[in-house]
């Protein structure tokens, strides 16, 4: 029979796994994803930018954008925020996204915030080739904890890679059959 002491070690062991689980990791651990996909359209570079940049479209191309509020009716410019309601990996949610970097139309970044805490940038980087449009976006997140880190590399990295790989196909058939 295991005395006392062993079974307060153990599991005061596995309450400090636990813990160590589910805390906010520090800032000095940087555990982040980066999810890129790229496409070529066959439309110029400023149609394709006007077009990803103005958010009341996204919800046509990408599956996970379920609707969005605010400035939606044109392409944002740098400071300006959209709040888009979402579906990611299965994850239901809101994100505030706010315009960190706009060079039309070569380049456009926004950092999203949930709950006042960081949620991510995407980015838009376009590049003219001769049938139109290199278009690349990029989403950058960062685990906020072990077990989110986990989850992510077991489930959630490859669903959301999927959700992009079809976001920027369905871009693609968007543009080059809009008249």
């Amino acid at each position: 029979m295991k005395s006392p002491l062993r079974w307060i070690g153990a599991i005061l062991a596995a309450l400090a796994v636990l813990v160590l689980l589910v805390l906010p990791l520090p800032g000095f651990v940087n555990l982040t994803t980066r999810i890129v996909t790229v496409v070529a359209i066959e439309r110029p570079d400023t149609v394709v930018f006007d077009y990803v940049t103005t958010p009341a479209h996204w919800p046509d191309w990408h599956p996970s954008s379920l609707s969005v509020r605010g400035a939606t009716d044109h392409s944002l410019r740098v400071g300006e925020q959209v709040t888009e309601e979402f579906r990611v990996a299965g994850r239901r949610g809101s994100v505030v996204w706010t315009v960190a970097e706009r060079d039309r139309p070569r380049k456009w970044v926004i950092v999203g915030t949930i709950g006042g805490k960081s949620a991510g940038t995407v980015s838009y980087s376009l590049t003219p080739v001769a049938s139109g449009t290199r278009f690349e976006r990029e989403f950058i997140y960062r685990a906020p904890s072990l077990w989110f880190e986990a989850v992510n590399v077991l489930f959630v990295r490859a669903r959301i890679q999927q959700e992009s790989d079809t976001a920027v196909a369905r871009l693609k058939k968007t543009l080059e059959t809009m008249p």
